[in-house]
Order: structure tokens, then C-alpha cells, then sequence
């Protein structure tokens, strides 16, 4: 009987420092979210952006700049959602949304994220259009592992598919948009799905 206790006092311990030490609030439902803004992105960009035979997209053309603003409202709309629904999540459960944790999560993710969105922009000025998906998904990816040890779930198993997809995209460098809708649309669905039964059972 007391080492029963013993045991599951131990298991208290260990559940309550991990508590401490990681960011257990992430919702599964914001990933499906992301993965259906990137789809519907990359569905306006394909059907209303396409280039013609022989036309290219250059720098500083309407094209070019309506496919940024696209990505930007993909972007700020992921994080606008899981910002919100991580927050819901976090008060229902009584947890805290920000402490050290959360700063140490966000420096670590976004350390990869903003050294790549710029190595990438550097690339677009030399008109270096060709391993610009490839690139996004490489650093993305890094950005998921080199956060994942400040959260619980699978983080890490998502940034290691993306990594692996953006090198397979930089060796067919034709087909980075499908490359590219692939990664930050079907795997984020699989992934917040997966995440997301995984709550609903808990």
C-alpha cells in the first residue's frame, strides 16, 4: 500500500514539472485551421495567379505582390486562430496562457522562422525564385523542432516531416507549390486532427 503512494506521489511530481516546464495548451483545432487557410491560399493563388505560358513572375509585379499579401493573411490568420483557441484552451483548463515557458517557446520558434523569412527575402532580391517553398518548409520545420521541447504532443514529429519535405522540394524545385500545399496544408490537418481526437479522448 505505501508504495502504491509512493508511486503515485511520484507520478504527481513528475506530471506537475512537466506541467511547469512546458506549454501544454496547444490546440489541435487551430492546426486544422492552418492547414485549410493554407489550402484556400494556395487554391486563390493557383486559379486566379497562375502565370501564363512563358510569363514569369518577377519581383516587383501585381502578381508577385498579391501572392505575399496572401501568404501574410495566411500566416496572420494561423497565428490570430491558435492564439485564440489556445487561450479558450488554457482557461478552461485553468492554466496560464503567459509565463517563462510560453517566452521560451515563442523565442525558439520564431528565432528559425524570422532567420529564414529573411534569408528567403534576400533570395527573392537576386531574383532567386526556385527553392523559395523549399526553403519555407526547411525553416518552418526547424522552427517546430527547436520549440518542441517547450511543449507536449508531437511538435517535433510535424517539424521533422516538414524539414524532410522541403529537402525532397529542393530536389524537384518545379513542383514547390504543391510541395508547399502539401506541408503547410495536408500535414497540418493530419497533425491538428490527430491532436485533436487525442483531446476530445483525454
Amino acid at each position: 500500500m505505501d508504495s502504491k503512494k509512493y508511486l503515485d506521489d511520484i507520478s504527481q511530481i513528475k506530471d506537475l514539472m512537466n506541467r511547469s516546464s512546458r506549454f501544454i495548451s496547444l490546440s489541435g483545432l487551430s492546426g486544422i485551421l492552418a492547414g485549410v487557410y493554407a489550402i484556400t491560399g494556395a487554391s486563390v493563388a493557383y486559379f486566379f495567379l497562375r502565370p501564363e505560358p512563358n510569363e514569369y513572375i518577377t519581383l516587383h509585379s501585381w502578381n508577385f505582390k498579391v501572392l505575399v499579401a496572401i501568404l501574410i493573411a495566411v500566416a496572420v490568420l494561423s497565428f490570430v486562430t491558435a492564439y485564440m483557441l489556445t487561450t479558450q484552451k488554457a482557461k478552461k483548463n485553468d492554466e496560464k496562457i503567459w509565463d517563462e515557458t510560453t517566452k521560451r517557446l515563442l523565442v525558439n520558434f520564431f528565432v528559425p522562422l524570422v532567420t529564414g523569412g529573411i534569408y528567403i527575402l534576400i533570395k527573392l532580391t537576386s531574383q532567386q525564385y526556385g527553392l523559395t517553398a523549399s526553403l519555407m518548409l526547411i525553416f518552418y520545420g526547424l522552427a517546430l523542432v527547436n520549440a518542441s521541447k517547450y511543449t507536449i504532443g508531437n511538435v517535433k514529429y510535424l517539424g521533422y516531416a516538414q524539414i524532410i519535405l522541403g529537402l525532397i522540394c529542393a530536389a524537384f524545385p518545379g513542383y514547390g507549390f504543391w510541395f508547399w500545399v502539401v506541408g503547410f496544408g495536408i500535414l497540418h490537418i493530419i497533425y491538428g486532427s490527430m491532436m485533436h481526437l487525442k483531446e476530445r479522448k483525454a
